[in-house]
């Protein structure tokens, strides 16, 4: 059993899909990412990050978490995919509500995800994210997030939408200090 710092966070679960999945699309895709500054519209065309199949595959996966933070109405305004692989958590699906990012939501659910993966005995937080990505790379740095100069192709999956340019993710690792 996983504890948090913060009472908005907690762990998500199989009646949350719908929510997450909303919540993603609503972030990274169409018109109403453009409210906020970590959309992809401009990158990938399309309505659709992800669907309920997808958000229950990867929730279903073995040492696999969603954290979900959800406001005083009890509605989810954010989230994050945790996975356990070996000693270290990859940190992806990482999302807040448009209409609410740089209310430092973000920095509560990194600062959960840290908590989870000391928790976890971990030594290590990575991630991926697309290369041309530079403020949100930088946000990342900023907390921590250090380039590891390995890059992995972004191939178009026939889900996640059509890329508008040629994509790759980026490697941004943070050591763990207290392990």
């Amino acid at each position: 059993m996983f504890l948090f710092s913060n009472a908005h966070i907690a762990i998500a679960s199989i009646k949350d899909i719908s929510s997450i999945k909303d919540l993603l699309n609503s972030a990274y895709r169409g018109e109403n990412s453009k409210q906020g500054w970590t959309t992809e519209a401009h990158l990938i065309a399309g309505d659709v990050r992800t669907n309920d199949d997808d958000v229950r595959q990867v929730m279903q996966q073995e040492g696999s978490d969603f954290l979900k933070y959800t406001n005083e109405q009890h509605e989810l305004i954010g989230c994050v995919n945790l996975q356990k692989h070996g000693q270290k958590i990859y940190l992806g699906m990482f999302s807040v509500s448009p209409n609410v990012q740089g209310g430092g939501i973000g920095k509560k659910l990194l600062a959960a995800s840290e908590e989870y993966a000391s928790q976890a005995a971990c030594t290590a937080i990575y991630m991926t994210v697309i290369s041309v990505r530079a403020e949100l790379i930088d946000w990342y740095k900023r907390y921590g997030y250090v380039d590891t100069g390995n890059r992995k192709p972004f191939v178009e999956d026939g889900l996640t939408g059509k890329h508008l340019q040629t994509l790759e993710f980026m490697v941004l690792e943070k050591p763990l200090v207290d392990q």
